[in-house]
C-alpha cells in the first residue's frame, strides 16, 4: 500500500491530463465556489473595518466555504480524469442536483434577510442538498469498496461534507439569531 502523501501527489498530478475545456470548467467551478468564500469574507471585513460586531457563527461561514472550496478543487481533479467515465452514469445527475440545491439554498438564505418567507424554500433546498450529497456518497463508497476509488477522493468528500456543513449550519444559525451585523454593514455598501 502506498502512503497517503504519495496517493495525494498522484491524484493532484492528474490535472496535467486536463484538456483546455477541462481547465475552463475547472477554473469556472472552483472560482464560483471560491467566490462564495471571498464574498462572505469581504462582507465581514467591510463590516469590521467600520466597527461592526458580528456573532462568532458569522465567521464560520467563510471558513466553511474555504474548506469546501479546497476539497472540491481536489475532488474535481479526479472527476475530470480518472473518474470521468464513472460520472457519466447517474452520478453526474446527482452532482448537478446537489449543486442546484446548494446554490438555491444560499440564494434563499441571502434573500431571507429582507424577505423571511424565503426561509421555507431555503430549508427545503438545504435539506435536499444534504440528501443528494448522501446519495452521492453511496456512489463513492461503492466505487471505493470495489477498489476503483482511492483514499484521496474519499477524504476530499469528508472535507466537502465538513466544509459545506460548517458553512451552512453557521449561516442558518446566523440567520436564526437575527443576522447580527448585516444591517450595519449594508450601510457601507
Amino acid at each position: 500500500m502506498t502512503s497517503f502523501a504519495a496517493e495525494f501527489l498522484i491524484y493532484v498530478r492528474r490535472a496535467r491530463q486536463f484538456s483546455k475545456g477541462d481547465w475552463l470548467a475547472y477554473i469556472l467551478w472552483i472560482g464560483t465556489i471560491f467566490g462564495l468564500h471571498a464574498s462572505t469574507s469581504g462582507f465581514l471585513v467591510l463590516g469590521r473595518q467600520h466597527g461592526v460586531h458580528f456573532p462568532d457563527q458569522a465567521y464560520l461561514v467563510p471558513v466553511g466555504a474555504l474548506m469546501f472550496t479546497i476539497a472540491i478543487a481536489i475532488d474535481t481533479i479526479g472527476h475530470r480524469t480518472i473518474y470521468r467515465q464513472a460520472l457519466e452514469g447517474g452520478e453526474a445527475l446527482v452532482h448537478h442536483i446537489t449543486i442546484a440545491m446548494g446554490v438555491l439554498s444560499v440564494v434563499c438564505l441571502v434573500l431571507a434577510y429582507q424577505r423571511p418567507v424565503f426561509v421555507i424554500p431555503g430549508i427545503v433546498f438545504t435539506a435536499l442538498s444534504v440528501i443528494y450529497s448522501l446519495v452521492d456518497e453511496v456512489f463513492h463508497w461503492r466505487r471505493y469498496m470495489r477498489e476503483s476509488a482511492d483514499r484521496v477522493e474519499m477524504w476530499s468528500h469528508v472535507l466537502i461534507m465538513s466544509g459545506h456543513g460548517i458553512m451552512m449550519v453557521a449561516w442558518w444559525w446566523w440567520y436564526a439569531t437575527g443576522y447580527g451585523g448585516v444591517a450595519e454593514t449594508l450601510r457601507y455598501m
